[in-house]
């Protein structure tokens, strides 16, 4: 591959790849993300092979999406929203887990006041543990949006929800996560 289609930005491949039509340049796309999709979604399913499998099936999608892109975010920001809502979608057909009825079914009771001394005290590896006891999409609010940094808008719209059921999700997403935090690790 030249350098010269290296070194180009995101929107100007996108915008050669609509102009000549071409999969070279869609090439350069896929090559850039690979390995960033790959690892979002390991972090779902913890099997290579079957993240590689959905990294396929994920880029397949990119492509065929690509004419009705937008561009009103990033091409980043809405190739991890696919790669969100595809893992998700996978989740929830082959556990069987819709959200709204996994919630009722977890319920937290109510959520302690001290979080800043929680949230003082809290280890990465542990931290990482918990995560993979919650919901694969509060995961996914949360990857959104401290680890991508989306906007709440924007992990909305990945997630098929109003960017109030955003809001909302993700607070009980924060306070699921301390729960059982301090229930695994900061009890006595």
């Amino acid at each position: 591959m030249s350098e010269s289609l290296l070194s180009l930005k995101d929107e100007e491949i996108i915008n050669k790849i609509r102009d000549e039509n071409s999969s070279k340049y869609f090439e350069v796309l896929y090559n850039r993300y690979y390995s960033k999709v790959l690892d979002k979604c390991y972090s779902f399913v913890k099997n290579r092979q079957l993240a590689e499998e959905l990294v396929e099936d994920i880029f397949s999608k990119v492509f065929e999406k690509l004419p009705s892109f937008k561009q009103l975010s990033s091409f980043s920001s809405w190739l991890y929203s696919v790669t969100y809502n595809h893992c998700i979608d996978y989740l929830r057909e082959k556990k069987k887990i819709h959200y709204p009825n996994w919630d009722k079914e977890n319920e937290l009771p109510e959520i302690i006041d001290d979080t800043e001394e929680i949230i003082e005290e809290i280890n990465y590896e542990n931290l990482l543990t918990i995560l993979e006891l919650i919901h694969p999409e509060e995961k996914a609010l949360l990857l959104m949006k401290y680890k991508d940094e989306l906007s709440m808008k924007q992990i909305g719209v990945a997630l098929r929800i109003s960017e109030d059921a955003a809001k909302m999700r993700l607070k009980r997403a924060r306070a699921r996560v301390l729960y059982l935090y301090t229930q695994k690790y900061l009890r006595s």
